[in-house]
């Protein structure tokens, strides 16, 4: 009688269960690194300079340019929390260009005392088609007799906040 000899099961080859591949799930996890990271690097709108003062001397153009308009509103972000915007108008009643405009903005608690200090630039609305879209106004600088939109965009708002509008003054002001 002739025996078929059967080949021996190699070592690893008798569990039925196939190999993972793990390439799709490392490329998913690279990518969700990386939106988080850019998040992190890019998506905080504002960047607060140092604390001012709150009683600090506005700048001797800030009388020509004045700040109106102003509504305020929310929306959730990415992480779970909230953003909160500022929006208005700037008018520029004065004789010069305007390239910069540094504001501060203090938001008040029950007690009518500074809740939160927030010193930034004030940057304009470049469109709100599809969505809100600001640049700084370096990039279309105000002209004497000219208009524009704004948009300052805060992060997070200290709980001991009131929820009345908060007290915008313009700071520091720079020239084309």
């Amino acid at each position: 009688m002739s025996q078929k000899s059967q080949p021996e099961p190699r070592i690893g080859t008798d569990d039925p269960t196939p190999e993972r591949n793990w390439l799709p799930l490392a490329i998913a996890a690279a990518v969700v690194l990386v939106i988080l990271a850019g998040f992190l690097l890019f998506g905080s709108h504002h960047k607060p300079t140092a604390i001012t003062q709150i009683d600090a001397h506005l700048d001797p153009y800030a009388a020509t340019l004045p700040l109106s308009d102003i509504v305020m509103s929310e929306s959730a972000n990415l992480a779970g929390g909230k953003v909160t915007y500022v929006d208005g108008s700037i008018a520029n009643l004065g004789n010069r260009t305007v390239s910069a405009v540094t504001v501060q903005v203090l938001f008040h608690d029950f007690n009518q005392k500074v809740a939160q200090n927030e010193t930034l630039s004030l940057n304009l609305i470049r469109s709100r088609e599809p969505y809100i879209d600001t640049e700084p106004v370096s990039a279309a600088p105000l002209a004497p007799g000219s208009h524009a939109d704004f948009r300052l965009i805060f992060d997070q708002v200290s709980p001991d906040w009131d929820g009345a509008y908060p007290q915008l003054r313009v700071l520091h002001v720079e020239f084309k």
